[in-house]
C-alpha cells in the first residue's frame, strides 16, 4: 500500500535507527526502497522486520530529487513516501496520514507535524519565499511569527518540507515527480507550487508528528550555502514560480502594488 523512499549521504547508523523505527511502530504493509548515494557500510536491519527492503547503489552520487525520482520508479503502491534518515517515529504516523489523502482527492502532498530534538515545532508549514521575504530574513532575522498557526485542524499551507512528505502516486506521477535541476535545497518548495498548479492542495496533519534531528549544514559548509543559494534563485527564475505570482495578481490585481508573500 505505501513506498517509502529514503536516501543515505553516509548516514548508516541514522538510517539503522529509522528502520528499526519503522519496525517498532509501522503495522501497514509497505516497502522501504534505500538509495545509498555513496558508499558506506551496510545498515542494520531489524531483526523481526515486517517490510521489505530495497536497496540501490549508485555509482556517482545523484541529487535529492533525482534520487527519489529514481526510487519511485520502483513504486507500485497508491502512496509514495519521501522521508529522510534524521526523521525519528515515535508512533505509526501513516494510517492517519492515508486517510486525510483518501478523504479528499484534492489534496497532493500530505505531511506531519515536525518538531526538533527537544520538542519545539519546527516551521516546516511556509508560504513561497519571495525576494522580499529573504531580504528582511537576512536583514532582520527570522520572524517571530509563524507562517501559519498550528491547532488541531488540518493547515493548508504554500509548502512544506521535504525531510517527510506522503503523496498520492497518481499525483507525483502526474507533476513529473522532483525537477532534478535542483541538487539540492527548493526540491519540496518547487513539488508543493507544481501540485498546486496543478489543482492540488496541500495539508499538513497536526495530529501526527515526527522528530527532526537537523544538521542545518547550509549554515555551515561553504559548499551547502551556496547550493542553497542557487536553488533559491533556480525557483524565482522558474516558470512555477511565475505562474503563481501571475495567479496571485489575477485573482487579487491590488497584489500587484503590496509587496506580500504568496
Amino acid at each position: 500500500m505505501l513506498t517509502l523512499s529514503v536516501v543515505s549521504h553516509q548516514q548508516a547508523d541514522l538510517v539503522s535507527q529509522l528502520l528499526a523505527d519503522i519496525a517498532a511502530h509501522v503495522r501497514m504493509p509497505l516497502k522501504v526502497v534505500l538509495t545509498v548515494n555513496v558508499p558506506e557500510p551496510a545498515v542494520r536491519i531489524p531483526s523481526g522486520a515486517r517490510f521489505a527492503l530495497e536497496v540501490m547503489d549508485n555509482s556517482s552520487a545523484k541529487g535529492f530529487g533525482a534520487n527519489h525520482n529514481a526510487a519511485f520508479l520502483r513504486c507500485h503502491t497508491p502512496f509514495f513516501c519521501i522521508l529522510n534518515p534524521d526523521v525519528r517515529l515515535q508512533e505509526d504516523p501513516f494510517p492517519r496520514l492515508v486517510a486525510t489523502l483518501q478523504a479528499s482527492p484534492d489534496i497532493g502532498l500530505v505531511a506531519p507535524l515536525i518538531r526538533d530534538a527537544s520538542g519545539r515545532i519546527e516551521a516546516t508549514s511556509r508560504r513561497f519565499p519571495t525576494p522580499s521575504i529573504i531580504l528582511r530574513k537576512a536583514l532582520l532575522g527570522p520572524p517571530a511569527k509563524a507562517d501559519y498557526t498550528i491547532g488541531n485542524e488540518l493547515v493548508s499551507p504554500d509548502w512544506v518540507g521535504g525531510m517527510f512528505m506522503l503523496v498520492p502516486s497518481a499525483a507525483f506521477s502526474t507533476v513529473g515527480g522532483f525537477d532534478q535541476r535542483y541538487f539540492m535545497y527548493y526540491e519540496d518548495v518547487d513539488l508543493c507550487a507544481r501540485l498546486r498548479l496543478a489543482g492540488y492542495r496541500i495539508v499538513l496533519d497536526p495530529g501526527v508528528q515526527a522528530v527532526h534531528e537537523a544538521r542545518h549544514d547550509s549554515h555551515r559548509r561553504p559548499r551547502y550555502l551556496a547550493w542553497h543559494l542557487r536553488s533559491m534563485l533556480r525557483f524565482w527564475l522558474s516558470p512555477a514560480y511565475r505562474r503563481r505570482r501571475e495567479s496571485l495578481e489575477s485573482n487579487n490585481p491590488q497584489r500587484k502594488n503590496v509587496n506580500t508573500p504568496g
